[in-house]
């Protein structure tokens, strides 16, 4: 039998029940703490990234312009892929195509017009006979409005060929029936100054730092009232209130005026670059029947410019 007084002494007493020391409180949390409701999105490997906001595509350079764009659009960063040198070498194909169309179009214009200049068979049959004109002028309207008018009829080849030069053939007839009523002196000297000058404006469209394209109001205005002041001067000088002479001279330098404006408006439409306005590439067929009307315009009055300078 165990001595009692060697016992182990009794362990102290425990609060609680079972015999364990309870654990301290959990300590009082500061005012104002809010639990996190969610994990950490400040640690990697919780929730997600942050991503960057969607930018929808920039928009076509082309887009809500009929037939041509604002030229500020080139060159943006959305459209890289179309600013610099490609851009560039476009522009510099496009008005490539568009000269040699036109060169193609003043061929075949001038052909037709000669045989009125020194048919003399053919120059009295249609000074009488003004139906060939109207049917012409018809054709010419024709196309004219299908081809303004209609995109696919302007960019789908090769029906848009097909419209051009029936339209250049007939506008070439119109233009030998008009110039069957001059000496055919006088239709070679209006070619060669229609020529140098269309040259010369050519010329500077293409180094003025001037900017027409944002002139097309204007020049629409301008139009318009020559427009007008041919009817009055036509009937003035049919009634004789002035000479006839005194109307082609008059009328005529006004008409080259206007038209001397708009191929340097056109041709800096087609240039496109830096300016304001300027043709989509895909529209060289527009282009060219711009320039090609302008031309054709100037070198009509001219001849009235001649044509009443030397008549008596």
């Amino acid at each position: 039998m165990s001595d009692p007084t060697k016992q182990p002494p009794p362990y102290p007493t425990q609060a609680g029940a079972g015999g364990f020391v309870a654990p301290p409180p959990y300590p009082p949390q500061p005012s104002g703490y809010k639990p996190p409701s969610g994990p950490d999105q400040s640690q990697p490997g919780f929730g997600y990234s942050n991503q960057q906001a969607y930018s929808p595509p920039a928009p076509p350079l082309n887009e809500g312009l009929a037939g041509g764009y604002d030229s500020d659009a080139e060159g943006l960063p959305g459209q890289g892929n179309l600013g610099g040198f490609g851009e560039k070498a476009i522009r510099r194909n496009f008005v490539k195509k568009v000269y040699g169309i036109l060169f193609c179009q003043l061929l075949l214009t001038f052909a037709i017009v000669l045989p009125f200049a020194f048919h003399q068979p053919l120059r009295n049959y249609v000074r009488y006979n003004t139906w060939m004109y109207w049917a012409a002028f018809v054709v010419v309207i024709v196309c004219l409005i299908s081809m303004a008018c209609c995109e696919g009829v302007r960019r789908k080849f090769p029906k848009n060929i097909i419209f051009l030069g029936v339209f250049t053939a007939a506008e070439g007839f119109m233009l030998g029936c008009f110039c069957a009523r001059f000496d055919a002196d006088a239709i070679l000297y209006a070619i060669g100054i229609t020529a140098g000058v269309t040259f010369g404006l050519t010329i500077f469209a293409f180094q003025t730092k001037i900017d027409f394209t944002a002139c097309g109001g204007m020049l629409c205005a301008l139009l318009m009232i020559l427009m007008l002041a041919g009817i009055a001067l036509a009937i003035a000088a049919g009634t004789g209130a002035i000479s006839t002479k005194a109307y082609m001279i008059g009328y005529g330098s006004a008409g080259a005026l206007v038209f001397s404006l708009y191929i340097v408006y056109d041709t800096q439409l087609m240039m496109g670059g830096k300016r304001k306005y300027a043709l989509d590439p895909e529209e060289y067929i527009f282009a060219a029947l711009n320039i090609y009307l302008d031309v054709i315009n100037l070198f009509m009055y001219i001849l009235m410019i001649v044509g009443g300078s030397t008549s008596d």
